[in-house]
């Protein structure tokens, strides 16, 4: 119970300084760390010729050559550009230390059934189904090999709900732009690398914990599926994951930079309580209870509010009794009809 009361009490305060951190944070995309998952004493998942840990530092390394080659300015960091094992903590210091706007973590999949394909990009998030309980299970087991791990995660457990949660929250300031960014990855995957996509997922991930920036990781493919081994192990097949991913970075940057933000300040809060790519009846028993819920649709995703206040404070009052039901639920912005950052709102408003 002390434990409990212990990450409640400070989720206020880690709330309040993210956003913080969040509204100060340039709309510019000129620094990008890729991380390449695994290495070193850390192999990864297992194929029957290879290793995780090879084919993400492949992929990672090409990733960036892509993107210093065709984004002039854009300045790129490796988390590792050699066979290193580097603890999860440390890959997120990594983007922190650099100022990064952009975190990639770059990973291969694995399942006991060897006929599942498909890439899939994680943002930060609870664990919202047995699917994707697999994958957290695995990326976050490296810490078990780290010195020291409980004190450096802050006492997280691996199997501990309350965990779950409280690493969730850190990255809400930056969630809206982390599912952008992985949206435009997964339709990269599916239309121009013709690859079969899982969709973007939330998942409790550590090494995304504590990015001060929109961050993701990919799952490039299953190591398990004898198919998708050898494609992930091939030159061509590492070069279209790779190509995929910086067309989604250059899609990114665009949008971010270049974005009209209306000036009219009819600014208007909700709170968003699920995100789905099915479409999901709004009656209150699909949403723990909530009433009014409405639903939106944004491109191939469904998006669900509630709440309505051009007051943020009253909007926040809401969002905390929400949480109680729906701890992942956030606050977003909308001007004139449409969707804006909350950083965005406050700008229009401050001006």
């Amino acid at each position: 119970m002390y434990k409990l009361i212990k990450i409640f009490f400070v989720i206020p305060f880690i709330l309040f300084f993210y956003f913080s951190v969040a509204q100060n944070k340039n709309d510019k995309v000129d620094i990008i760390v890729i991380d390449a998952g695994h290495g070193g004493k850390d192999p990864g998942a297992l194929g029957k010729k290879s290793k995780e840990k090879d084919i993400t530092l492949a992929i990672a390394l090409k990733t960036g050559k892509y993107i210093k080659e065709n984004l002039p300015g854009v300045k790129v960091v490796y988390t590792r550009k050699t066979d290193k094992f580097i603890e999860l903590h440390e890959r997120s210091a990594t983007a922190n230390r650099n100022n990064a706007d952009l975190f990639i973590s770059i990973h291969v999949n694995a399942s006991r059934n060897k006929s599942i394909t498909g890439t899939s990009t994680f943002v930060m998030g609870l664990n919202k189904s047995d699917k994707q309980l697999d994958v957290v299970k695995r990326e976050n087991s490296v810490i078990l090999i780290e010195d020291n791990y409980k004190t450096k995660y802050e006492g997280f457990d691996p199997d501990s709900p309350e965990s779950d949660i409280i690493f969730s929250l850190y990255q809400n300031a930056y969630l809206e732009k982390s599912i952008r960014l992985a949206e435009l990855v997964q339709e990269e995957f599916k239309d121009r690398a013709k690859r079969e996509s899982r969709d973007v997922r939330q998942a409790g991930l550590v090494v995304l914990w504590n990015c001060s920036m929109p961050s993701i990781l990919i799952e490039t493919g299953f190591i398990s599926n004898p198919d998708e081994e050898s494609f992930l192990n091939s030159e061509k097949g590492q070069a279209i994951i790779a190509s995929a991913v910086y067309r989604a970075v250059k899609k990114y940057k665009s949008e971010i930079e270049h974005q009209n933000i209306v000036k009219e300040k009819d600014i208007t809060f909700k709170v968003q309580i699920a995100y789905s790519s099915k479409k999901i009846d709004t009656k209150p028993e699909n949403f723990k209870g909530i009433k009014n819920v409405e639903r939106i649709e944004d491109g191939r995703y469904f998006r669900y509010f509630t709440g309505k206040s051009k007051s943020y404070e009253e909007i926040a009052k809401l969002q905390k009794e929400i949480r109680k039901k729906i701890p992942e639920a956030y606050i977003i912005a909308v001007n004139n009809g449409k969707l804006i950052t909350v950083k965005e709102a406050m700008q229009i408003l401050n001006n």
